[in-house]
């Protein structure tokens, strides 16, 4: 697997386990605001971070998705 892949395996079970969400869970939620494409464009400055910012930033992303929705 490429650096990529390993560091999205890493955000996903880092999110779940934060969120004590199922796997399956974080990435209907993922999906839905295509969150693994956000972390793959800005894999490079979140690798540097620590799990706890990975997360928040996460979170911080689906809240600017759901609020451009509800815009509309």
């Amino acid at each position: 697997m490429s650096n990529e892949g390993n560091f999205l395996t890493y955000c996903i079970e880092q999110y779940k386990c934060d969120k004590e969400l199922t796997g399956r869970e974080v990435m209907e939620l993922f999906g839905k605001y295509q969150v693994l494409e956000y972390i793959f464009s800005f894999c490079e400055p979140l690798h540097s971070e620590k799990a706890r910012y990975i997360t928040e930033d996460i979170d911080l992303y689906i809240e600017a998705c759901e609020a451009t929705a509800a815009e509309k």
